[in-house]
């Protein structure tokens, strides 16, 4: 293994739970009723916000629409991560596994969902330019169809100028798994935020399974 691929969010940054309290009132107001837990598992979670939308409203939706929607729902979602005060950091010892990377010199990188104003927020808020180039991150710009399928795993192991086996890939989310199975993806670390098992298809797929990052150990892993 050459290289990291990190998701984000539930993976570096464990928001899963103020994403989804954001995405449960945009559910009330588009179709008043909430997610259920199914919904979240599998149409929310490592899903772009275009592809949640158009579950939400059960059609196609234009892209005007989709940024006007998007945009409240990333509002609420902000303001939630905004008020935990000494709760908004990154994942206990995740500093620490960057820093140590980045002096290795070992390539790594963010292929993360989220949209561009979300990545600037976290640069800003977490210092993120300690350890990755913005420029170098892969997002949710609208270019390519999110997980699970392949292309955001694919367009970060380019990025880094890697074959897709010769990566690690660091996810949160069922579907994130599957994006990074389809890709070709040599190892596979599920980062367990949620405590939530993993699906017998997927679980032999799975090199390690970690509940912290406290619990890895890296020079094992390098």
């Amino acid at each position: 293994m050459k290289g990291f691929i990190f998701d984000f969010n539930g993976t570096l940054f464990w928001d899963s739970a103020y994403h989804e309290q954001a995405w449960q009132e945009m559910a009330l107001q588009i179709r008043s009723k909430e997610l259920s837990p199914e919904e979240i598992r599998t149409r929310l979670h490592g899903r772009t916000n275009s592809a949640v939308i158009e579950y939400l409203c059960g059609r196609e939706v234009d892209s005007d629409e989709i940024a006007s929607i998007a945009a409240k729902k990333e509002k609420i979602y902000r303001h939630i991560c905004l008020s935990l005060n000494g709760g908004f950091r990154l994942a206990t010892g995740v500093p620490e596994i960057l820093t140590l990377l980045k002096e290795k010199q070992v390539p790594m990188t963010i292929a993360t969902s989220s949209e561009l104003e979300n990545l600037h927020f976290y640069f800003r808020h977490f210092e993120l330019n300690r350890w990755f180039d913005l420029d170098q991150i892969i997002y949710d710009n609208g270019t390519f169809p999110g997980k699970p399928a392949p292309d955001i795993f694919l367009g970060a192991a380019k990025m880094l100028r890697l074959l897709p086996a010769e990566c690690t890939v660091l996810e949160d989310s069922f579907s994130g798994i599957r994006s990074a199975i389809a890709a070709g993806i040599g190892r596979i670390i599920y980062v367990n935020s949620s405590k939530m098992a993993l699906e017998p298809e997927l679980a032999g797929q799975v090199s390690l399974s970690i509940q912290n990052f406290q619990s890895i150990n890296l020079g094992s892993i390098l």
